[in-house]
């Protein structure tokens, strides 16, 4: 793997006595990020994909997946903690989640700050994913020690066609269209019915979504398409991640039919003296930082719309 590191870096004409990653990213041409590795911990395949972790100078351990940043610990918990918590603090007692993806185990962390919540399901397709975060991880994969916790070994979309009508209060789906196999298409159709079925009277979906920062950053679709499906609310919302290629990430929140759901004022606030498996309390999330998620700069207003 050094070997192979040092090629690409050569091949970029770059100094390489000092060995590096370059992550780059489909989504986002002309650019790369660089990370001084330290040391390689593990480099593996599995039936469905490349992961590769490693120590690097500044971020921690960091983990690659199919050569695309899945997350370092300098920010992880930025990410799982709003993916989370956005859709949890936003209904009253919640208590079956589900969790597609997300095999790396922070998402479980955060579910499990939720005294409410009765049951907790994954479905994750790659058993190496949650192996390889326990062994390197285990601050993140800490939330697989959570007792309600069912871990399925399993693929997210057909896992989902077969579950009861109306059995979740809250879906997280956490898989970008980056992983391959594990990929999730916030424009399915047929993907969204799948979701909303699954939920309960008035439960509520989040995923991840496009940064408002992409050249093509076109939202508008894909909430158009999602409000068709969902009849509650539809929103977008966003974070910063520094790890990611434009420093910020979106969300998108959906609520069924039912009790009506303000995305923006969370009405389950989280008891930070009750941190379920997690070892302290949230590091970035809190009921200001939830209502600023939702607040965008003009440009992003225009192309998500402002009809909510």
């Amino acid at each position: 793997m050094a070997d192979k590191l040092a090629d690409r870096i050569r091949a970029m004409g770059l100094n390489d006595t000092v060995e590096w990653y370059p992550v780059m990213s489909p989504e986002w041409p002309g650019e790369v990020r660089l990370y001084e590795v330290e040391k390689v911990l593990f480099h593996g395949k599995s039936k469905y994909q490349e992961l590769l972790v490693f120590q690097s100078a500044k971020h921690g351990k960091v983990a690659i997946l199919d050569g695309q940043l899945q997350l370092s610990e300098k920010d992880e918990f930025a990410y799982q903690e709003m993916l989370t918590h956005l859709p949890l603090c936003s209904i009253q007692n919640p208590k079956k989640v589900l969790l597609i993806g997300g095999g790396d185990g922070g998402i479980l962390r955060e579910i499990s700050r939720h005294s409410s919540v009765e049951q907790i399901d994954i479905c994750e397709i790659d058993q190496m994913v949650i192996d390889v975060y326990k062994q390197f991880f285990p601050d993140i994969a800490v939330g697989y020690e959570d007792p309600r916790l069912n871990v399925y070994i399993s693929d997210g979309i057909a896992f989902l066609k077969a579950v009861p009508e109306g059995t979740y209060d809250v879906i997280i789906l956490d898989a970008f269209e980056s992983m391959g196999t594990t990929a999730i298409e916030l424009a399915n159709k047929e993907f969204l019915e799948s979701v909303a079925r699954a939920l309960s009277h008035g439960g509520v979906m989040s995923a991840p979504a496009d940064s408002f920062w992409l050249d093509n950053f076109q939202m508008e679709d894909t909430i158009n398409e999602c409000r068709k499906i969902f009849k509650g609310s539809v929103r977008y919302a966003w974070s910063t991640v520094p790890s990611y290629s434009s420093g910020t990430i979106g969300f998108v929140l959906c609520s069924n039919d039912g009790p009506a759901v303000d995305f923006e004022k969370p009405v389950n606030p989280l008891d930070t003296e009750n941190n379920g498996v997690a070892k302290g309390p949230p590091k970035f999330y809190n009921p200001q930082i939830h209502a600023a998620a939702f607040c965008l700069p003009s440009f992003a207003k225009k192309v998500v719309g402002t009809k909510f």
